[in-house]
């Protein structure tokens, strides 16, 4: 490209001093056909030198100039800077050089992390800007530009044969015919007015932290054309690498209409323009590269356009029209409304689709959303026989022949398990299910056509199917389509496209497995405002974060059957759940994810799933220690539940055979048990029996720790006692370090014995108090203080010493039983000790409450003092099939093997993240017992807790469910059902690097 210039950072420094007397630092800024540098002066202040294109008109930047005093009350832009003799535009050779103010910021193209308030904002700070330009111009602006969007059309015809991507070329053939068809012939009914005309993602500066704009930079594209290219251009470098390109879209649009609004006709081809404007610029950059190869900047987006303009392809425009028409407050699809209220207002007069009234007919309401105990977790229990006999089941309850369900449910039975791992899955059922036996006859609603027939024969599809077109009889009448599907194949005889179906009519039956495409016996019944080209297969099942969109184009089937709302399935809104729970529950009782909290319906193996079907990788919950709803564990308890559910003081075999079997997995000594509730009273038993066994009731406790939430657990847990609304430890208890190897400064030796030392001086405090020791408690891996692996050695010096003055040493392996490790079955084997008193919970029953606590015969001997122990629901028949069953299953299914082999994997790729991401401090644990500690300088250590938390809610938002622990909330720990595999541990490590790449971004 002839004319750009080519000064040194210090031939700019001399004349920027030389010009307008500032002394600054210079760094070169990247630009296509100018040059731009940025200065920071000795005084601080920064300031932005243009030196422009030598072939630039004088003209064109003396309008540049008079937009900038034209929209200077715009903080979002800059303002000139005169020189030392007063002038905006100076000479430097050929060049016209000037100089501005520097915005606050970072250019959007270096933000990673980018909210939809961000992507609104950008739309209302462009909207600003175009607002305070509507009542300006300037004859500079009315030229012929190529990079003006009015000529996308010549542009992109004429050099669409320099792209040499095949691929890519045909993508922007495709959407530029798109543009000729619809948006050229809409051209000269668009307002137009100066528009900034590159508000691409270098030219908006953003706070990354507020998520916010705070500048809109490089004037030097400026043209006098159709309004609606401004937003469209944002919108087009919003899409590109996007997750969700049409939402983000949408936000921008949303922000922008808020402010400047925007007409039917304009949001009508902002979409299309959007796509058109990241054509011109492949095109553009194909031909300036085949000009000037050794230019990397002119590349600088050409590889996320490939990589976007294919996604963008996959999007039917009338979707995107209607989404973005949505975003801007209006009906989405525009004749929806008024097809919607002739259907309501006629639907008196239309025949029964089952040939009975379902006003007064009696149905049952089907559940089949995620949360549906009619669906299985197993699928191979939601076969259409198994299923059908479910249905009957239900309707017989409730002395009805139909059932009914369910628009607008999230559903997993789409794609469960095989759910998509790189898009949202399509989970929202947008049709309604009437279930009746195969073979029932189906009668037209209404008067209608065929518009299309289809036997749609893959596993899981409609099977045969139907699509009536209809048309209102109102002055202006619109068409609208009702489709029926899973219906019998000699349904499709004798149908021909346009064949007249008379009201009342019988016109189909329904269908039974395997014809029906492998469903249970119903009919999906489903109406169209637009078939979106679609001949006949329609999708029945949408995205729930597109799911108003699709209801202005598939609106509820019921508006046409009148179906009462009492008799048709009901989900509580998580809005209202929400609400209930701050009327009824303690406002203490936490609830992970703050304002914003996850809705939970199902849980299976290792995955969780909210109320819109979405499935997440469990990294948090090690109560389900076999994973979620483990059918032998569910079938044991089921079983015994209808059996026989009753306390310890009968005689039980289930009691002593658990009893039996978990202390063969022990050290001999410990042989007796006691079962409890939980793992709180569990731990409250721990401390009854030591003191009984010693006589004492001083306790040693390590910093950090948490053992439960009654009020002695709470007296021995730092964690709770020191923290907010904690009063201190009581003088019985005493604290030694947490033995943060990681952390702790100046450890002299081996670590091991360094720590045990400062036990040692604790129980020597307390001998020189005069008091003897009861015991030592610790969890032996620290949970709650940061997910820590006790140092080789700590253990067996500590059980020493506590020995030595006769205490007891208590085990909580609460977090860290049954394998979790690893390395061992219990914890402690790591360590070489044994015990005096071990204490189990959460994962011992996979979620039926209950506890253990397992000592020797000495202590239980010194414990059986005359005054009885009791625990209602402790050791009762079906706890402890529970934890037979969770048990029998953690050895069959080897899962300590497993969770060594697939947590060391994990470890692996968590340490190999480290490497490259410096946030990272620390990966430790063992097993499936895992943290990750955060930190903002690895020398000083600085805790970085808020980070933290940003990084375990954007793992939420891709899919994945982690925690934060550790006296500072640094610590990512990962610790979820045993049955993670290495694709799931894979999916954890790329969703935290994504998330710590956002995270970079915004320090």
């Amino acid at each position: 490209m002839t004319g750009v210039p080519q000064f040194t950072t210090d031939a700019a420094a001399a004349l920027a001093l030389h010009l307008y007397g500032v002394a600054a630092d210079v760094t070169s800024l990247p630009s296509e056909r100018d040059q731009n540098f940025r200065l920071v002066s000795t005084t601080g202040r920064a300031f932005v030198l243009k030196i422009a294109n030598a072939g630039e008109s004088l003209d064109v930047l003396r309008a540049e100039c008079a937009v900038m005093h034209h929209v200077a009350a715009a903080a979002t832009c800059p303002h000139l800077i005169t020189t030392i003799d007063g002038h905006e535009i100076a000479r430097a050779g050929a060049h016209f050089v000037r100089l501005i103010s520097a915005l606050p910021g970072t250019p959007l193209g270096d933000i990673a992390y980018r909210t939809p308030a961000l992507r609104t904002d950008i739309g209302r700070a462009l909207a600003t800007l175009n607002a305070a330009l509507s009542d300006f111009d300037h004859p500079a602006f009315h030229r012929d530009f190529h990079w003006d969007l009015a000529n996308a059309a010549r542009v992109v015809h004429e050099l669409l044969p320099q792209v040499t991507d095949a691929a890519l070329r045909t993508h922007i053939a495709a959407f530029a015919a798109q543009h000729d068809t619809t948006v050229v012939p809409a051209l000269d009914g668009l307002r137009r007015s100066v528009i900034h005309a590159d508000a691409n993602d270098y030219n908006l500066l953003v706070d990354a932290r507020a998520q916010v704009v705070t500048g809109i930079i490089d004037f030097g594209d400026m043209v006098y054309s159709h309004t609606v290219n401004d937003v469209a251009i944002a919108m087009a470098y919003v899409m590109l690498d996007a997750d969700d390109p049409l939402a983000g879209v949408a936000d921008v649009l949303r922000g922008y209409h808020a402010v400047h609004p925007l007409s039917d006709a304009e949001i009508s081809v902002a979409w299309t323009l959007a796509c058109m404007r990241l054509c011109v610029s492949a095109c553009m950059a194909a031909r300036q590269q085949a000009a000037r190869p050794d230019d990397a900047y002119l590349g600088i987006s050409q590889g996320p356009i490939a990589r976007t303009l294919p996604r963008l392809a996959s999007i039917h425009p009338r979707f995107a029209h209607y989404t973005l028409r949505e975003a801007c407050g209006l009906a989405p699809v525009p004749n929806a409304p008024r097809i919607t209220d002739w259907i309501t207002r006629n639907q008196h007069t239309f025949a029964p689709l089952l040939g009975v009234d379902l006003s007064n007919t009696p149905v049952a309401p089907l559940d089949f959303s995620a949360g549906s105990t009619l669906i299985s977790s197993q699928s191979e229990q939601n076969a259409p026989a198994l299923l059908d006999a479910r249905i009957r089941q239900v309707l017989a309850e409730h002395g009805a022949t139909i059932g009914v369900g369910g628009y607008d449910e999230a559903r997993l039975i789409y794609h469960w398990p095989h759910e998509p791992k790189t898009s949202e899955p399509r989970t929202i059922h947008i049709g309604l299910d009437l279930s009746l036996p195969a073979g029932s006859p189906l009668y037209a609603p209404l008067d209608g056509t065929v518009h299309g027939f289809e036997d749609a024969d893959h596993h899981h599809d409609y099977g045969p199917l139907i699509v009536l077109r209809h048309v209102t009889t109102d002055a202006d009448p619109l068409e609208f389509f009702s489709f029926y599907g899973h219906l019998t194949r000699d349904s499709l005889h004798k149908l021909h496209v346009g064949k007249h179906i008379a009201q009342g009519t019988e016109f189909a039956r329904i269908g039974s497995d395997p014809t029906n495409g492998h469903w249970w016996s119903h009919v999906h019944v489903q109406l169209a405002t637009d078939m979106l080209e679609v001949p006949c297969n329609v999708d029945g099942a949408v995205r729930a974060s597109q799911r108003h969109t699709w209801h202005s184009i598939f609106p509820d089937p019921n508006l046409m059957l009148g179906t009462p709302a009492s008799r048709l399935p009901h989900h509580v809104a998580t809005a209202d759940i929400a609400a209930s729970r701050r009327a009824h529950i303690g406002g203490n009782l936490s609830i992970s994810y703050g304002s914003n909290p996850l809705h939970i319906v199902r849980g299976s193996g290792q995955y969780l799933y909210d109320e819109h079907a979405h499935r997440y990788i469990d990294g948090y919950n090690n109560v389900a220690h076999v994973g979620h709803g483990h059918p032998r564990v569910v079938r044991a308890v089921s079983e015994q539940m209808a059996l026989l559910n009753t306390n310890t003081r009968y005689l039980q075999d289930q009691l002593t055979r658990y009893a039996a079997a978990l202390t063969a997995l022990l050290p001999d000594s410990l042989t007796v048990c006691y079962f409890t509730a939980s793992g709180s009273e569990a731990n409250e038993l721990a401390l009854r029996l030591a003191r009984a066994h010693t006589g004492a009731r001083d306790l040693i406790v390590m910093d950090s720790a948490y053992h439960g939430h009654t009020t002695t657990l709470i007296d021995i847990s730092p964690y709770k006692h020191d923290g907010p609304g904690g009063s201190g430890a009581p003088d019985w208890v005493h604290t030694s370090p947490v033995p943060d190897v990681y952390r702790t400064r100046g450890i002299s030796g081996e670590p091991g014995a360094w720590f045990a030392a400062r036990v040692g001086e604790v129980i020597d405090h307390v001998g020189s108090m005069g008091r003897r020791l009861s015991g030592y408690i610790a969890e032996t891996c620290p949970s709650v203080a940061g997910q820590i692996m006790l140092p080789e050695g700590f253990l067996r010096e500590v059980y020493a010493r506590v020995r030595a003055v006769d205490g007891v040493c208590i085990a909580d392996e609460v977090q860290t039983g049954f394998g979790r490790t690893g390395s061992h079955f219990w914890a402690f084997e790591a360590h070489g000790v044994t015990p005096d008193i071990v204490v189990l919970g959460k994962p011992i029953a996979n979620g039926y409450p209950m506890g253990a606590v397992i000592t020797t015969r000495a202590i239980a001997e010194s414990f059986d003092n005359g005054m009885e122990y009791f625990s209602t629901f402790g050791g009762s028949t079906v706890a402890c099939v529970a934890g037979m069953a969770t048990l029998q299953v953690t050895l069959d299914e080897q899962l300590q093997q497993h969770a060594l082999t697939v947590g060391s994997h994990l470890r692996h790729g968590l340490r190999e993240l480290m490497s490259a991401q410096e946030l990272i401090g620390d990966v430790r644990g063992s097993g499936l017992f895992l943290g990750v500690e955060l930190v903002r300088d690895r020398l000083t250590l600085e805790p970085a807790d808020t980070e933290a938390s940003f990084v375990v809610n954007r793992m939420r938002a891709r899919g994945v469910l982690v925690g934060t622990d550790g006296p500072y909330h640094n610590v990512i720990k990962i610790r979820g059902p045993m049955l993670l595999s290495r694709v799931d541990c894979d999916r954890i490590v790329e969703t935290l690097a994504e998330a710590l790449r956002e995270c970079a971004s915004l320090r």
